[in-house]
């Protein structure tokens, strides 16, 4: 996986250096609301949001008037919590975010429709189990398991508002297409991850 990330932060750079259009770097930082879609498999149990969240690098590469291509790379959490008849659990998991973006000004005013694919890359996962005897808990690094998937397509919509030339705030949904595992089991639900953003954004 790291060669993977290496090779998207080369084509994140290359970008920035091909392009024919001003270009600008920012940064951005948000909330993450993430929860989970269960698919097949032995999912009957409630979950709920685990609250977490984003940071990381932007570029804003203006193609016409109006249009934007702005690809980001993002370090994210996600998760969800589940309340069981043995307790609470709660699932961690960590990614490495590659939303391809294109943004569209909406009536030349500050406001921008943001939409594309999104590749994440799994990292790893924490999960912990509390009930009224005390807490356990387990980190797994990705790269040693097989238990999920370690890269993931999706897609994302929202909106993007400037509110000058440097800040702006951004609110998001993004859905995997992809479920994390083929068979799924109480212990390793099948499920699609989904998430709804809130951030900030500064551009250089």
């Amino acid at each position: 996986m790291k060669k993977i990330i290496i090779l998207a932060l080369g084509l994140f750079a290359a970008g920035a250096v091909n392009a024919q259009s001003p270009i600008r770097l920012g940064v951005k930082a948000g909330v993450n609301l993430p929860n989970i879609i269960k698919d097949d498999g032995n999912n009957d149990f409630k979950t709920k949001v685990n609250t977490g969240f984003n940071a990381g690098v932007t570029l804003d590469i203006n193609l016409i008037k109006g249009l934007a291509f702005t690809p980001e790379l993002l370090y994210a959490t996600k998760g969800y919590k589940a309340e069981t008849a043995f307790g609470d659990f709660t699932q961690t998991t960590h990614f490495i975010d590659i939303p391809i973006l294109a943004s569209i000004n909406l009536g030349g005013s500050g406001l921008n429709l943001v939409a594309g694919p999104q590749v994440s890359f799994l990292v790893s996962t924490k999960n912990k189990f509390e009930n009224g005897f005390g807490t356990a808990e387990q980190e797994i690094i990705e790269d040693k398991s097989d238990r999920f998937k370690k890269s993931l397509v999706g897609g994302l919509i929202g909106f993007r508002y400037d509110i000058n030339d440097k800040f702006d705030i951004h609110g998001r949904y993004a859905l995997d297409f992809q479920k994390n595992n083929e068979d799924g089991t109480k212990e390793t639900p099948e499920f699609k991850n989904q998430v709804f953003s809130l951030g900030l954004g500064v551009k250089f």
